[in-house]
């Protein structure tokens, strides 16, 4: 599993192996379970038991700007800070032409329609600081710059290198709020 390495899958292995079967009876229920109930949403493609999520289907979101993210995860860390009340765009990966990611496995078309059946009036890249995440914004801009919208990214309160996930609220927080137009 991504971000679990060797000596930690031994950790859980032996846990488990001496773990009562009940309590590895409930975890597996559990897997099981999300596995069942949760999906992406429709409209923005963040994790949800809902489609609509929540936060699409919440009528006091500004809906007049979108956070374009690479992951779903990245929208829950930014949830965290509750700095952010508009909308999201989950990608779903980053331009990564060593990885074989090109822009047609990104859900960059869906922003595009979102943008124009909405009247976004600003959107927000906050890809992570990394070159693959550059890279994705300055293209996501480039895309989304003749629908007529502000683009801004935001600020870099978060180290380069480093993954939205990882970041402190404090950190998103002040990187949402100092966010900054993509030329």
């Amino acid at each position: 599993m991504p971000t679990i390495g060797r000596r930690t899958a031994e950790r859980i292995a032996l846990y488990l192996l001496k773990a009562p079967a009940e309590e590895v009876t409930a975890l597996v229920d559990a897997i099981v379970q999300m596995k069942e109930r949760v999906r992406y949403c429709s409209s923005c493609g963040a994790i949800t038991e809902d489609d609509p999520c929540m936060i699409c289907s919440d009528k006091r979101r500004d809906r007049s700007l979108i956070c374009v993210v690479e992951e779903p995860g990245n929208v829950m860390a930014i949830e965290k800070t509750g700095e952010y009340r508009g909308l999201y765009h989950v990608l779903h990966g980053r331009l990564s032409p060593l990885d074989g990611v090109g822009p047609d496995d990104l859900t960059i078309d869906e922003l595009a329609g979102r943008i124009r059946q909405l009247g976004v009036a600003e959107v927000i890249i906050a890809t992570n600081p990394n070159v693959e995440g550059e890279a994705t914004c300055s293209y996501v801009a480039g895309v989304m710059k003749p629908l007529g919208v502000r683009i801004t990214t935001i600020a870099r309160g978060v180290p380069m290198g480093s993954d939205l996930d990882l970041a402190d609220e404090v950190t998103l927080a002040r990187a949402i709020q100092g966010r900054a137009e993509v030329r």
